[in-house]
């Protein structure tokens, strides 16, 4: 009777509370769904780390809590490498071991009484969760909470992202993947809104992203590309200017507190591009200023000024910076980002990699199951109604394609923009077509025949039910290839034997 009335009361709201209570609803399903669809290894074969790096890992994290951080970032491992031994502090990305260690130190202050090890297992499933719910708001900014709810269920499920983040697998990009979607939810916020906040809060986001995955390098690049395409295309404005200063100037010393990364961002060659963005962002503000002040023949004189000087003092700059080795050149995994035979030609070790290799079309569609075809749909609605948080998707969308084509490893990098895009197509034609569906008879626009309107409604409904049919064998798929694929540890196999039960080999 409890239930029965507060659905009542649920139900009497005014239109927008029950919207927002239905949102919350379906958040926290699909908060849960993203947890639950990662525990298969755990259920399987209980709670075991995966693979071998992430051994290593938990080794760190275990040093680390039980040692405390200082002498964890100071720990000279003399078993590692043995007899040379390893410097682990300033040779790692310490993001994932403070984070699990925090996680245990909350949980034991609190009096749950967990080992780390089920903390470390747990990690990557609970971060799943979190990335869920930051993708919808990434859809949000980008779109419409809509959207946002369909990209979230996507993600919660999709094997692209699985793969890198079922229960076990304690590595780097259990975390990389929230905290690289978190940076961009809070870039695009600060875009729209121009806030120095939001600003602040993306260079947070980065330096936990930098301390996580060497993957960073991504977010460094696409950002300024991102401002680079709006000053062409004449969307500059001091939203965008707010928000780029603040988030280069921060992120970069903030990212240099990380011990491995060091002075890499501003003297490497793959962070040189945020640095002339940067650059030019402050001249072109500069120029906007200068010409608010003089006449129009005034600034033609100063420009072509400023612009030989500007032009000078870069290639003497490069010259010098070149000359000394101060800019250090692109390294040779970066060089087989850009170039697919590189590696193959001049190291044969990085094209040796399974990991490394050029993704196949079936990969593709084992990965992304569905997405494959609302991608370009997506892509398309994108271009129906550009904006600069549009704009953004469409060139995260565009790079991820080609470097997850390069190297298979970087399918994780595609995942979650093809769920965003994907949502978007979803979303969209779901409103379309439910006008139609949902029409009463006898409500014709004016100049439309009635014949029309009736197939329109039968329409309506096909489209309706062929979305929901495509969205059901998208579960299916990702169910069945989480429990076959991805869900297995290195370290324990399984066979069939001749009735069909199955055997488990655990002896490492």
């Amino acid at each position: 009777m409890k239930a029965t009335a507060v659905l009542e009361q649920a139900l009497s709201l005014p239109t927008e509370k029950r919207e927002f209570l239905l949102k919350i609803l379906i958040l926290a399903l699909i908060y849960v769904l993203a947890f639950a669809t990662r525990l298969f290894s755990v259920l399987r074969y209980e709670s075991v780390i995966h693979e071998f790096d992430p051994y290593f890992n938990f080794r760190s994290t275990k040093y680390l809590v039980n040692k405390g951080i200082y002498n964890f970032h100071n720990w000279f491992d003399e078993t590692a490498w043995y007899p040379l031994g390893r410097i682990v502090g300033g040779t790692i990305y310490p993001g994932l071991m403070v984070t699990a260690a925090i996680v245990y130190w909350i949980l034991n202050a609190f009096n749950f009484t967990v080992q780390i090890r089920n903390v470390c297992v747990m990690l990557a499933p609970w971060f799943a969760s979190n990335t869920s719910l930051v993708t919808y708001f990434l859809a949000k900014e980008a779109r419409d909470s809509s959207s946002g709810l369909v990209a979230a269920a996507f993600i919660s499920i999709v094997p692209g992202y699985i793969s890198r983040s079922v229960a076990g697998s304690f590595d780097n990009e259990g975390i990389a993947i929230f905290a690289l979607l978190l940076t961009y939810t809070l870039w695009l916020k600060s875009v729209n809104t121009g806030s120095l906040f939001w600003a602040a809060m993306a260079s947070l986001a980065y330096f936990y992203m930098v301390s996580a995955w060497g993957g960073y390098v991504f977010i460094i690049n696409l950002i300024p590309l991102h401002v680079l395409v709006l000053l062409v295309t004449g969307r500059y404005s001091h939203r965008l200017y707010i928000a780029y200063s603040t988030l280069y100037v921060l992120g970069t010393l903030l990212s240099m507190q990380i011990t491995f990364v060091g002075f890499q961002p501003v003297q490497s060659s793959e962070h040189m591009a945020a640095f002339g963005t940067f650059g030019l962002l402050q001249l072109y503000a500069g120029l906007n200023w200068v010409r608010s002040h003089v006449t129009p023949a005034q600034f033609a004189a100063f420009f072509r000024s400023i612009a030989l000087l500007a032009l000078g003092l870069l290639a003497v700059a490069l010259a010098i910076a070149s000359t000394t080795n101060y800019i250090a050149p692109w390294t040779g995994r970066f060089y087989s980002l850009l170039d697919p035979t590189y590696a193959k030609e001049h190291i044969p070790i990085i094209a040796s990699v399974s990991e490394h290799q050029p993704t196949t079309w079936a990969s593709f569609f084992f990965d992304l199951h569905i997405l494959v075809f609302l991608f370009p749909a997506g892509m398309y609605f994108c271009f129906k109604k550009l904006s600069d948080a549009n704009i953004f998707i469409i060139l995260y969308g565009i790079t991820s394609v080609y470097f997850a084509g390069v190297m298979v490893r970087l399918m994780l990098v595609l995942a979650p923009v093809a769920c965003v895009l994907g949502s978007f197509a979803v979303s969209s034609t779901l409103k379309t077509y439910t006008k139609y569906a949902k029409r009463p008879p006898g409500k014709a626009t004016k100049g439309q025949q009635d014949q029309d309107f009736k197939i329109q409604k039968e329409v309506g409904w096909v489209m309706v039910f062929g979305v929901a049919t495509v969205l059901i064998f998208y579960t299916f798929h990702c169910t069945w290839v989480t429990s076959e694929a991805y869900s297995s540890p290195s370290i324990v196999l399984a066979a069939s034997q001749q009735d069909g039960s199955r055997l488990i080999f655990d002896d490492f």
